[in-house]
């Protein structure tokens, strides 16, 4: 299986790229399941239901998201009807929405896909690696479902490795979201299961982390209030990473980074 995850959508700029971008990269890279993280595609905060209705016409399977969940109040009755849009599955019970989803794919095959927030310098949630263990007992990799997808969107890098080598051998990837810059360690762990820390976001890189730097620049250096950060405009960069995953066990064959368009040095993975 052939599995796409691109990271953090900012405003327009970002939806913009990765929606032009999309249709050549299923062909290409012949994807069988595409994974967004739309937690900034709506101007910067949260996802609107417009904006997730166009993610999943354009192909996409599933939307994750983050600590910016709740910005468009909207989101949370449609998050009750649209499971294939997803929230961190170690928010309280009750929470709207669910934690994680299965999608039927062609074939025959169904994908799973877990999201759980990071503790560290994060909101005090129940335990992320409590919560995947609570999902994954229900399902198996290679036998109830083929492909295994866990996004733990978390601000250290120590609790993104901690996950992934807690999960390995038992998923097909464990990346993580929210930094909004793509880290240079994507790989198969030992036991087979594709690592990236964080897979950047989808977002016009001449900012700071997606938002016009003025504001933010001077949030940092001077201390007093601005007005509200708003998405930079510039042309984006569509960021993730490419697995490759065996068609018995599920694990990964191989994990790779993908950057398309915009500031950064380019990375696209071949198929032989």
């Amino acid at each position: 299986m052939n599995i796409l995850y691109c990271g953090d959508v900012v405003g327009r700029s970002g939806r913009t790229a990765l929606l032009d971008a999309l249709p050549g990269l299923k062909k290409d890279l012949a994807l069988d399941l595409v994974v967004v993280c739309g937690e900034n595609s709506a101007h910067g905060f949260g996802i609107s239901t417009k904006i997730c209705d166009e993610f999943l016409a354009a192909g996409i399977d599933v939307v994750t998201t983050g600590n910016h969940v709740w910005d468009q109040r909207e989101i949370l009755p449609y998050l009750d009807r649209q499971h294939r849009l997803i929230r961190p599955a170690n928010f309280p019970p009750g929470t709207p929405g669910v934690g994680h989803v299965v999608v039927d794919l062609a074939r025959g095959r169904k994908a799973l896909v877990i999201q759980v927030m990071g503790r560290l310098f994060m909101d005090p949630l129940d335990c992320p690696f409590r919560a995947v263990d609570e999902v994954m007992t229900r399902y198996r990799l290679g036998a109830t479902v083929q492909a295994v997808i866990v996004d733990i969107h978390a601000e250290a890098t120590s609790e993104k490795m901690a996950m992934g080598h807690h999960c390995d051998g038992r998923v097909s990837l464990v990346v993580g979201s929210h930094s909004h810059v793509p880290t240079a360690d994507a790989r198969v762990l030992k036991g087979g299961s594709g690592y990236m820390s964080d897979a950047g976001m989808c977002g016009d890189y001449q900012s700071v982390i997606g938002m016009v730097p003025g504001p933010a620049v001077h949030r940092f250096t001077r201390k007093t209030p601005t007005d509200r950060l708003t998405p930079a405009d510039g042309p984006g960069t569509v960021c993730g990473v490419f697995v490759q995953t065996d068609d018995r066990s599920g694990l990964a064959l191989r994990c790779e980074p993908l950057r398309l368009g915009g500031d950064l040095a380019p990375a696209m993975p071949i198929l032989s």
